[in-house]
């Protein structure tokens, strides 16, 4: 073979290909599979697994390396004063004095270097909090207040993990981290694995995502199992109307009960908040449609591919990933059950006013579709009982209490 064409062989991608790479190829088409031909959140699915792939390419001008805890990229150069310097890998970057590095004044990078910034400074998980609050009705939770008790059952899977994370040789931060998978809450998933255990944030994020859109394949056979038929068809009284104005005083109060008590969860519930105001209020309807679809479907395609692109096969084919996978399944089965068996005690302490157990597996974030498995299940047994409605109580208490879960576990153990 001429040693022209070897060469120029080595100066393409080929030469840098891994099997490790070629295995996250495989895990990038697996979750194509599930979202395109099974259906599987595929808003959330798609960006994640094309970001996967993508990582696994030995790309130019698309990610250029991690970012270190000073704020400079490994390999990108920086311009101090004028002069351009490399930053040095590995190191403390001791060229370079801390006075120097605060007069940087051009960092050069690759496309989503910059991009996932809106990661790593806390900015897309309270900005989709903002679209999820222009998107949700709390009208069902301010109906039947009893529900907001189904929503913090649902948070037992989040410190049973938590637990056995921390027993199996995980930091305490790293254990809240994985734990938090149990809400099935992406972005609280990414703003606390962000501020307690960056260094999982890929694998937390994947297994937060895929369990949300795993719901109607997880949560029915726990269902089934912490459930009699008798239950099953239990119909509850229909909910009364709510009042604009109880809606606009419960956000309000919410968000000024919640920042009171976690502070540390403060931008999630706050711009949740903020966003079912603008949704109730009325008045700002161009604002209520700006969040619902443009800034809510941007920010989904960038934190997506961004959360996707941290799969590098070098780092997630380890076996802490498989370990942070399964525990995610252990913290998913443990809430949907949590919330099961707070209904069933619920009815015995007050049986003249049943509740579906059903409902109560809503109870974890994945909102709406943990509600939907509730009616879906619930018609399997009684096509006349319509549940969607009331599952729609505990299902947004749950957003509000992994938020609080998060703030909670930001503040003991993040200072």
């Amino acid at each position: 073979m001429p040693s022209g064409f070897i060469e120029y062989l080595q100066t393409t991608g080929f030469a840098l290909l891994t099997w490790k790479m070629l295995v996250m190829w495989a895990v990038a088409g697996v979750l194509l599979w599930l979202a395109i031909r099974k259906g599987f959140e595929p808003l959330l699915l798609v960006p994640i697994a094309f970001g996967a792939l993508v990582a696994n390419l030995p790309t130019r001008g698309v990610l250029t390396a991690d970012l270190r805890p000073d704020g400079l990229y490994e390999t990108a150069t920086f311009t101090v004063e004028g002069h351009l310097v490399e930053a040095p890998a590995g190191e403390g970057g001791d060229e370079v004095s801390n006075v120097q590095r605060m007069r940087v004044t051009r960092v050069e990078g690759g496309l989503f270097d910059f991009i996932s910034q809106g990661i790593k400074l806390e900015l897309f998980p309270p900005l989709i909090f903002l679209g999820v609050g222009a998107l949700t009705d709390f009208g069902p939770l301010i109906a039947m207040p009893r529900t907001l008790l189904l929503g913090a059952a649902a948070q037992l899977g989040l410190f049973i993990t938590f637990m056995g994370a921390n027993l199996l040789g995980f930091t305490a931060k790293q254990s809240a981290s994985i734990g938090i998978i149990g809400g099935a809450d992406g972005p609280t998933a990414i703003f606390l694995s962000n501020k307690l255990a960056p260094e999982l944030l890929g694998a937390i994020a994947v297994a937060a995502y895929s369990y949300m859109s795993l719901v109607p394949l997880i949560q029915p056979p726990i269902m089934r199992l912490l459930t009699t038929k008798k239950e099953r068809v239990i119909r509850m009284k229909r909910l009364r109307p709510v009042s604009k104005l109880e809606k606009l005083i419960f956000a309000l109060v919410v968000m000024i009960v919640c920042v009171l008590l976690v502070p540390d969860a403060s931008a999630l519930i706050v711009m949740l908040m903020l966003g079912n105001f603008l949704r109730e209020c009325a008045v700002t309807e161009r604002l209520v449609k700006a969040s619902q679809n443009e800034i809510i479907n941007v920010l989904t395609l960038f934190l997506g591919t961004s959360v996707g692109l941290t799969m590098h096969g070098e780092s997630f084919l380890a076996p802490e990933t498989i370990k942070i996978i399964l525990l995610g399944v252990v913290a998913f089965g443990f809430s949907t059950a949590g919330g099961v068996l707070c209904a069933k005690l619920m009815n015995v302490c007050s049986p003249r006013n049943p509740i579906n157990p059903l409902i109560g597996s809503a109870g974890v974030s994945a909102v709406p579709m943990a509600a939907r498995v509730s009616q879906v299940e619930g018609q399997r047994y009684d096509k006349n009982n319509h549940l969607l409605m009331h599952a729609m109580g505990p299902n947004v208490a749950g957003v509000i209490g992994t938020a609080v879960a998060a703030g909670y576990f930001i503040a003991t153990l993040g200072h």
